[in-house]
């Protein structure tokens, strides 16, 4: 709620000044993130009473947006009529929750003191309310800030700053503001952490499941709040399986249809959607997590997405278990604190330099990238845990995991969109604002972006990932390798397929290809591969629209004419001269990642390319930045006869009589000599 309001509210006691044209806020403790044991019987019950507490925290948000005007009027009127009541509601749910403990367990201590909100203001002021106050100041007539706020809201509502910034879709006052974006080029590099690719598993393995062509969205969340409709306050992308609701259960979710290349993974990768803030009417704009909470505007589908899976810098890593559920970043992040935020955000071109708190403004030509690095260390019992996070942790800086856990895997996820940079001088006007939906409260803080993952990997393709992984190679979809190591399919270890080590195939030559440059990118130097940027960092920094660096020993062009570094990066901003290819359809041939330009027409097979056993040779998936072999005069030349049947008899009949011409000459000597004879 952007507040232009000339009075004090109390807050629980709390004197809180409501001048100054901040927004304003509901900040309560977050009782979920406390628990952090549940007794198995009681985590149902739990998990609906804490989905009750954010439903109640929404509607007294919600209540005290619309009523601004009497909040301005009445210092007193915010804690009677929303604050107050808040904490009753608060206080009945928090004694549910200890109850439904207790029956099963030891009853928690202390929950009851966390039924108190408070009134939060912000130290941002919202555009445009600056001028308007100034305007009142002066005497000025109400008329002039609706000038300059134009299309806002009229009347006494806008006097109020409930739409007190331009051009925002109708959210203004619920976020974002001009200071939440920063200029990515004004960021210095983000410091650098132990690199996964140094260590003793420093393979990668990729699965591509699209961008969520399918526009499959919803406001639920099935780890945090099961069998609670809305759970999230606002909506979600989901990519990967396609049966993603709160009451999805683990027997659904196993048989579920996925968006997925390889069919075997069956995992479920969801986040919050990317919103235009350009009044756009979406599908949600009068629902619940949608509209009614403040999540307004144009959904942006990714241009791009890649899930891509990484080592540990200090040891192996074990199989993930089925069905791991691991959130990383924090929804609540802007009321609870940095301490989980995770997420991150970048520009294509500058991706060594990350912000947890900011959007990036990225200049002409590059993409606004989002990135999730989830928690790579595992407990090794439990796949959730009653908060949703302490069975995973992240590793050290060293790439150490604590002590009793033990390292698996890293999801690294990176979306990439094609936004303009926000016009934030007219409070997007021009050029709309962009931002995450978030719940209501929270105001489409950059910090509130997290990101969520179950795996729902087959126990076949999870064993052909750690092995990748542990093995040093390149593997999984567009890759060139399917990450098996017996010898067979695209990439495989003993040279068969595509890319083999003794230069066979795409990116043939000394470190193209098998496991020295699976698909064109050496172990050592997997391409500039999101995970590992140029700086053998662990912050995604590798720029998108570059071309990978080539060089004979770490996979690059090799004599094949294989493109370099065909991992997760090679983002090509499509042209007209290069557009966008077209979407594989799940469990087709064409592995290459949604999203990316084609670099390369089709081939058709040689008899050469047939008797080399080179398969991937006929059939290069779009996208992938992998190129068909050049034809380098070694043998690969097309050997069929040149020339039509007609025109090979007309060369051969001369000869043929010629030849009866001679046979017929010794027959006559021959009956000359018997004679004479």
């Amino acid at each position: 709620m952007a507040v232009n309001v000339y009075a004090s509210a109390t807050s629980n006691g709390e004197t809180v000044q409501l001048t100054g044209g901040g927004a304003v806020t509901i900040d309560c403790p977050d009782v979920g993130n406390g628990l952090t044991a549940v007794p198995e019987p009681a985590a149902p019950e739990v998990a609906r009473e804490l989905a009750l507490l954010d439903e109640q925290i929404a509607d007294a948000y919600r209540q005290l947006q619309e009523q601004a005007d009497a909040v301005r009027q009445d210092p007193g009127f915010a804690d009677n009529a929303v604050m107050n009541p808040l904490k009753e509601k608060r206080g009945a749910t928090l004694g549910r929750i200890a109850d439904a403990i207790d029956r099963a367990g030891d009853r928690p201590e202390g929950l009851d003191s966390l039924a108190a909100c408070t009134l939060r203001v912000t130290e941002e002021p919202v555009q445009g309310q600056q001028q308007q106050e100034q305007g009142q100041e002066e005497g000025q007539e109400q008329e002039q800030g609706q000038n300059q706020n134009e299309g806002q809201g009229q009347g006494q509502a806008q006097g109020s700053g409930q739409n007190g910034q331009q051009g925002n879709g109708g959210q203004a006052g619920n976020g974002p503001v001009a200071g939440d974006y920063v200029d990515i080029t004004t960021v210095q590099p983000a410091q650098q952490g132990a690199d996964p690719a140094s260590g003793p598993s420093r393979g990668t393995f990729t699965t591509s499941c699209g961008v969520n062509e399918n526009g499959l969205f919803n406001s639920d969340n099935v780890i945090v709040a099961p069998g609670v409709s809305n759970g999230a306050h606002h909506f979600h992308d989901y990519i990967g399986n396609q049966s993603n609701t709160a009451f999805a259960s683990d027997e659904d979710l196993a048989n579920a249809e996925t968006s997925c290349v390889d069919q075997g993974d069956k995992s479920t990768y969801y986040w919050p959607v990317l919103r235009l803030q350009n009044g756009t009417q979406e599908q949600d704009a009068g629902s619940p997590g949608g509209g009614i909470e403040g999540n307004a505007g144009e959904i942006v589908t990714p241009k791009d997405v890649t899930l891509t899976f990484v080592g540990n810098a200090r040891s192996k890593v074990t199989a993930m278990p089925r069905l791991l559920r691991i959130i990383t970043g924090d929804a609540k992040a802007f009321v609870n604190g940095n301490a989980n935020a995770n997420a991150s955000w970048s520009c294509t071109g500058f991706e060594d330099r990350q912000l947890k708190d900011k959007y990036p403004l990225c200049p002409d030509g590059s993409d606004v990238v989002r990135t999730f690095r989830f928690q790579s260390c595992w407990d090794g019992s439990n796949i959730d845990s009653a908060n949703h996070r302490t069975h995973v942790a992240f590793a050290a800086t060293d790439g150490t995991c604590p002590a009793g856990f033990e390292a698996i895997p890293q999801l690294v996820q990176r979306i990439v969109y094609d936004v303009d940079a926000p016009s934030l001088a007219d409070g997007g006007r021009t050029t709309p604002l962009f931002a995450v939906d978030s719940f209501p409260e929270q105001l489409h803080k950059p910090v509130t972006d997290h990101g969520d993952f179950i795996n729902v990997f087959d126990e076949d393709l999870m064993g052909q990932m750690v092995g990748c992984i542990n093995d040093g190679r390149t593997c999984g979809a567009g890759t060139g390798d399917d990450g098996s190591d017996d010898g067979a399919g695209n990439g495989a270890d003993d040279g068969a397929g595509n890319g083999a080590d003794n230069g066979a195939g795409n990116g043939a030559g000394e470190g193209g290809g098998g496991d020295n440059g699976s698909g064109g990118a050496s172990d050592d130097n997997p391409g500039d591969d999101a995970q590992e940027p140029p700086a053998q960092s662990q912050a995604p920094d590798a720029p998108a629209t570059e071309p990978a660096e080539t060089d004979p020993a770490a996979g690059g062009d090799g004599a094949g004419g294989g493109s370099a570094g065909t991992g997760p990066d090679t983002y090509a901003k499509p042209t007209a001269d290069a557009p966008k290819a077209a979407t594989p359809a799940p469990g087709t041939e064409a592995e290459g990642e949604v999203g990316k330009a084609a670099t390369a027409p089709e081939k058709t097979p040689s008899p050469a390319d047939t008797a080399a056993d080179t398969p991937a040779d006929t059939d290069t998936p779009a996208g992938t930045g992998a190129q068909p072999p050049a034809d380098t005069g070694t043998g690969t030349q097309p050997q069929a006869v040149e020339g039509s049947l007609a025109e090979t008899g007309a060369t051969l009949w001369p000869a043929a009589a010629g030849g009866l011409l001679v046979i017929a000459g010794f027959v006559v000597l021959y009956r000359n000599v018997r004679r004479t004879g």
